[in-house]
């Protein structure tokens, strides 16, 4: 077996990737106060974190970051966020993972934030495969790329250089 990495994308086009969905997201809430950047826990917070801090840089939109943990291997567990649940009541969110798959984590993820009215809800990944056993979209995606399903993609954003890339 090989343990040949293809690189996807690399540090530079990652951050470009933030950059632009940064700026759509902005774009989609233009008209909004506040907007919470909710992300899924590990590389999805990661990706959040990036994206927020740019969104901060380029508009006067008060962003609140969010962690959202899911179990994925069993999602139906008790999904838990790191703000109050009256914190995202009547505002938009943007939900926030590095990669899109079968969409089983995005559903889960907004199914758990459906428990309160909301204004609006997007999500967002850094790379969507295409592999969709659910009815989840990404609104926002640095990448679309179809893969095999023996793929795996890898996504590195907790040391620089960032990275993404199939094994």
């Amino acid at each position: 077996m090989s343990t040949e990495k293809n690189t996807i994308l690399n540090h530079q086009e990652i951050q470009h990737k933030i950059k632009r969905i940064a700026y759509q997201i902005y774009e989609s809430n233009i008209n909004e106060d506040e907007l919470i950047i909710a992300g899924i826990e590990k590389n999805g917070f990661l990706l959040a974190k990036k994206i927020k801090s740019t969104l901060d840089k380029i508009s006067h939109i008060n962003s609140t970051l969010c962690k959202v943990i899911i179990d994925k291997k069993s999602p139906l567990n008790n999904i838990t966020t790191s703000i109050n649940t009256e914190d995202y009541r009547n505002k938009s969110i943007v939900l926030v993972d590095d990669v899109l798959n079968s969409g089983s984590t995005l559903m889960y993820g907004v199914r758990h934030f459906l428990s309160v009215p909301i204004k609006q809800f997007k999500t967002a990944v850094l790379v969507n495969r295409n592999h969709k056993k659910f009815p989840v979209k990404a609104d926002f995606k640095g990448i679309s790329l179809s893969t095999s399903l023996k793929e795996h993609v890898n996504v590195n954003l907790s040391k620089q250089p960032y990275e993404a890339y199939l094994d």
